[in-house]
């Protein structure tokens, strides 16, 4: 990874450093605050703002090299969708995670209907394999692209069902 990263010529900092920071971040999700926290135990004092500009700068390639690492879904989905303004109009945020907890993929659309789900759906499958059982709430935006597009899955649709998405406080 270090050695395919391009020269950081300018920086104070050795390039492990860096990558070492705008790793963290990626791959655990980590604010800029506890970051900062990771380095200083290492012996590396930065501040949020430069752990910030390194994320940003770097981010994009580090990513993009870990990204295959990562161990694939399992084929247990929950489903899920939640409302959140943005510049003060109504998006929908839709969510898949996998029974393990771990997000899948998530899609911001102006609409919550069957076209938006279609849309996640499509995403998901291409980029993983199809699920065994969908879980999600009485939505029935979800119906008919699930059977069109996964007609092997089983979707379980109960408000009642412990779904794990429902219950997530987790940073998306």
């Amino acid at each position: 990874m270090l050695t395919s990263m391009p020269r950081l010529k300018g920086f104070r900092y050795p390039r492990e450093n860096i990558a070492y920071a705008v790793w963290a971040s990626h791959r655990f999700a980590r604010s800029t605050a506890e970051v900062e926290d990771l380095l200083v135990q290492r012996g590396v004092t930065v501040s949020r703002e430069t752990g910030r500009l390194w994320i940003n700068r770097f981010g994009a390639h580090i990513a993009a090299y870990i990204r295959p690492d990562w161990p694939r879904p399992n084929d247990n989905w929950h489903l899920d969708e939640i409302v959140i303004p943005i510049n003060g109009l109504k998006h929908w945020l839709w969510r898949a995670v996998d029974a393990n907890g771990d997000t899948i993929d998530i899609l911001v659309q102006t609409r919550r209907n069957a076209k938006a789900a279609k849309r996640l759906l499509a995403r998901l499958i291409a980029q993983s394999a199809q699920p065994r059982i969908a879980m999600s709430d009485k939505l029935r935006s979800y119906t008919k692209p699930l059977a069109l597009q996964a007609p092997d899955a089983d979707h379980r649709a109960y408000m009642g069902l412990h779904n794990p998405i429902e219950g997530s406080h987790r940073p998306t």
